[in-house]
């Protein structure tokens, strides 16, 4: 195992960025899943497509074009939908409208095309030291708004019909959840790219929500997951020619095969033990 390439800075970059991201989509992946809003990982991902393509053609951070689609669409979810089957629908319409306007602004891009192809595919690899620091600052925000609301979130997903009747305000914990979900979007954007947004966001979490059984445990679980799946791929990439998206999406489903193929026969051990002891 050639440990040499560890030295060179654009390694050490993506190592740095990769990390903050894959903390902040494991566990906003926790919630996402036990909410039952996994679309909106993809529709965010796609809306946030057609932010940076309008970027590209405004000549500007196509990075920047991603947050802000993506913020905006979120708060636009959040607040037009009175319940998680009306936040599915309008993530639908929303993100039939973003598609079309990505369609279009890709067509009036007139610059390289590899802009927009890092865009879909990541470019973890060629990340800027000060691109790391932009990342972790998000990533850090983002980790301090959910150790504010976490509880009460974690309350308003598991029975929101109680938690409104105590006074939580779900209605606005579900607005700030989906911008941390557009703030993990754009994040693993870097990382992965848009179309491999999943695997960061829902992989590790459903791996994590089969192993463990307490929110906490499969959020710091769902974390470290995604955290050795970021850390496998980029280490592979760097000593081959093949892209860091397609080895950390490759770690992931083998990871969920394996614990969902296990699952019975660690259910049969468990009552084969059960029934010895009794």
């Amino acid at each position: 195992m050639d440990l040499s390439v560890l030295k060179y800075p654009f390694i050490q970059n993506a190592f740095l960025a990769g990390s903050a991201v894959a903390v902040v989509a494991g566990i906003i992946g926790y919630f996402l899943a036990a909410r039952g809003l996994v679309f909106a990982g993809h529709a965010l991902s796609h809306i946030g497509f057609a932010g940076a393509a309008g970027a590209l053609v405004l000549g500007v951070d196509p990075i920047l074009g991603l947050f802000f689609f993506t913020m905006v669409s979120a708060v636009g979810i959040g607040v037009t939908g009175k319940n998680f089957r009306e936040e599915d629908m309008n993530i639908g319409i929303i993100m039939m409208l973003m598609l079309g306007l990505g369609a279009l602004f890709i067509s009036l891009y007139a610059g390289y095309a590899e802009r927009a192809y890092s865009i879909l595919f990541g470019t973890i690899l060629g990340i800027a030291r000060t691109d790391v620091l932009v990342t972790a600052a998000f990533g850090l925000a983002a980790l301090a708004l959910l150790a504010v609301i976490g509880r009460p979130l974690l309350f308003a997903t598991i029975d929101p019909e109680v938690a409104q009747a105590r006074g939580v305000p779900v209605r606005l914990l579900g607005i700030l959840f989906l911008l941390l979900v557009a703030v993990a979007v754009s994040m693993s954007a870097v990382v992965v790219g848009i179309l491999f947004v999943f695997t960061l966001l829902v992989g590790p979490a459903a791996t994590a929500m089969r192993l463990a059984r307490r929110p906490g445990s499969a959020m710091l679980l769902s974390a470290a997951l995604a955290l050795l799946y970021t850390w496998t791929g980029i280490f592979l990439a760097a000593v081959s020619s093949w892209p860091v998206s397609f080895y950390i999406a490759s770690v992931s489903f083998a990871a969920y095969l394996a614990v969902r193929l296990l699952e019975p026969a660690a259910g049969k051990i468990k009552i084969k033990t059960g029934e010895r002891t009794a």
